[in-house]
């Protein structure tokens, strides 16, 4: 039985922390179990010994201190100059431990980089997940549903590699500085006599002390002052991605918002969604000057703190100059250490909203690769349903228990109300619908055509052969593909590149389309509105040539059509028929003979 933890309650800070621990480990833990882990590992080892190594020169330099000002004060030129020879080896290892060091580190975040990408890529585009995230939405470990997969992918993961080595790191050298300088300081300390009520204690170790009560109350300052950020960060990247991809949209949509004057409304539209963006911003602006402005009063503080909690003690002749530059030094080393927190909170927020976006994307398509998958595709040499119901994603049922058939050499016509699921219908016997059950037998050597067919951006036989490999086809089986198509004004310029989706028609780009159909020759056509755009003439010519190629490959053709003309070219037609209300689907299949 678990018990819920209020967000007010002093429990939930470390609950949070340590649910966010565990995110960042099974974000990062797949690269270095992957095929990658040796070298991954190797750099990451070689990066911890190289921060350990820095440290080491860190006392080093603290003990220089010590010996470097007692010369300064004692006038003595023999080991004023040999200091000198000593800082400058001291100074070259400082400067060869941290150019290595960062090299390693840029490395090692551009390969757990790239082996992210292609991971996030490679199961995003598998089974069809980056379209079916678009319809469902999943409940994440983070409360969050995944959004703009195309920033997860391209920024969070750069963020994410990035501040995870960095701040991992700077929290273990963090950790050993700590260790190593909190000894010396102990040592520098001495015993001070501290008189409280009437009686004196003999204090070991009061610097360190001092340090530690310093940082605390610097921390938990930052803390509250800070916390804000991780929220306002998150909604910061989420409203950026919104505005840029309505930017997109207009871009990819500017001819047709163009003819219907809809410049206003995107403006409006581009308005309010940069409005958001700034609102937010000066928010985390705010958030950022407060915290700013007190941890450089904090870190100007402890630069002068050390000399005015140790002056009684120089002054009286206890210790000398060079203690007190020792001091001054293993204190900050020691305040540096124990204000990380302080000194990177703003960025830690940043990491977590990152580590939070990126792991709603994760559990999205983790939830979406389990999910019962209660229709299936199954071999056939016909396409065929059993017991195949259709449903939308808000779970209302448009098509329940469908038993269809169409043999080699059948044309059917699928027809009904706008609305009434015919594109869902073909989707499901393309497998792509998540939301369908039952068996649906599709022959491998089909395909689909959708009513605004995907022009990519290249070279014109790219288009054409998309998304099959360019290279597998002659230039003359292209040219004829086009010329069939009636396009033959493009024959000729295979490989001009050119933002193709924009620069053709919608009756090219249909036309386009059907090209690639009669260059490949698919044996079973879906066509979904294949021909909407095209005057009636174009669209018979097309059609009789489309019906003789998939006959000609013992297939057949299937359709979607509102136009009365398109049913002469078809032998059957499919009627989806209102339900009557409290029936359990919307919609009922008749079959019969086009009108």
């Amino acid at each position: 039985m678990s018990t819920l933890i209020p967000a007010d309650s002093p429990a939930a800070p470390a609950r949070s922390f340590l649910a966010t621990l565990r995110r960042i480990g099974k974000l990062a833990a797949p690269y270095f179990r992957s095929e990658e882990k040796w070298k991954a590992r190797a750099l990451l080892l070689a990066i911890v010994a190289l921060n350990l190594g820095y440290v080491y020169v860190a006392v080093l330099g603290n003990q220089w201190y010590g010996r470097f000002y007692d010369a300064l004060q004692n006038k003595d030129a023999t080991i004023f100059w040999r200091e000198i020879g000593v800082f400058g080896w001291i100074a070259f290892a400082n400067i060869a431990v941290q150019v290595v060091k960062f090299y390693l580190t840029q490395l090692l975040q551009v390969r757990w980089r790239a082996w992210m990408t292609r991971s996030y890529l490679s199961r995003w585009l598998a089974d069809k997940t980056f379209y079916q995230l678009e319809l469902a939405r999943y409940r994440t470990s983070t409360g969050q549903t995944p959004d703009n997969p195309d920033q997860r992918i391209q920024e969070d993961m750069q963020l994410f590699t990035d501040y995870t080595v960095t701040l991992s790191m700077g929290l273990l050298n963090a950790v050993v500085t700590l260790l190593s300088f909190v000894g010396i300081l102990w040592a520098l300390s001495g015993v001070v006599p501290v008189t409280l009520g009437g009686n004196t204690y003999q204090v070991v170790g009061s610097m360190v002390w001092i340090a530690l009560a310093y940082c605390v109350v610097g921390t938990v300052i930052t803390h509250y002052i800070g916390r804000p950020l991780i929220g306002l960060n998150f909604r910061q990247q989420r409203f950026e991605a919104d505005f840029r991809h309505h930017l997109v949209r207009v871009r990819e949509y500017s001819e047709a918002i163009a003819l219907d004057n809809g410049e206003p409304v995107e403006h409006r539209q581009l308005d309010t969604r940069f409005g958001s963006v700034l609102r937010n911003y000066l928010q985390l602006i705010k958030q950022q000057k407060n915290l700013v402005g007190f941890t450089s009063f904090f870190g100007q503080a402890a630069v002068i703190f050390p000399f005015i909690v140790a002056a009684p003690r120089f002054f009286s002749g206890a210790i000398q100059l060079g203690q007190l530059m020792q001091i001054s030094s293993a204190f900050g080393k020691v305040q540096d250490s124990l204000s990380w927190f302080v000194d990177n909170y703003d960025r830690v927020a940043v990491w977590r909203a990152t580590t939070d976006r990126l792991t709603s994307f994760d559990d999205a398509m983790r939830a979406n690769a389990a999910r019962d998958k209660t229709s299936q595709r199954v071999p056939a040499t016909d396409l065929r349903t059993d017991d195949l119901t259709v449903a939308l994603p808000d779970g209302a049922t448009l098509l329940s228990h469908a038993a269809l058939h169409v043999e080699p050499g059948d044309t059917v016509l699928l027809q009904g109300p706008s609305g009434s699921g015919k594109s869902t219908l073909f989707r499901a016997f393309a497998g792509i619908w998540p939301f369908a059950r039952g068996d649906v037998g599709v022959p491998d050597n089909a395909m689909f055509i959708p009513q605004r067919p995907y022009v990519p951006d290249g070279t014109l036989r790219d288009a054409l052969t998309y998304p099959n490999n360019a290279a597998d086809y002659g230039d003359e089986a292209l040219r004829q593909a086009l010329v069939d198509a009636l396009l033959p004004q493009l024959a000729d310029r295979l490989d001009d590149s050119d933002a193709w989706g924009q620069k053709l028609s919608g009756g090219e780009q249909q036309r386009l389309a059907i090209a690639r159909v009669l260059l490949k020759k698919p044996a079973w056509l879906f066509a979904d509105e294949a021909t909407s755009a095209l005057d009636p003439e174009a669209e018979s010519i097309l059609y009789k040539r489309l019906a003789a190629s998939a006959r000609a490959s013992g297939g057949a053709v299937v359709s979607i059509a509102h136009r009365a003309a398109v049913g002469d070219h078809h032998r059957q037609r499919w009627t989806l028929v209102p339900e009557d209300a409290g029936a359990p689907a919307r919609y009922r299949l008749e079959v019969g003979e086009p009108a």
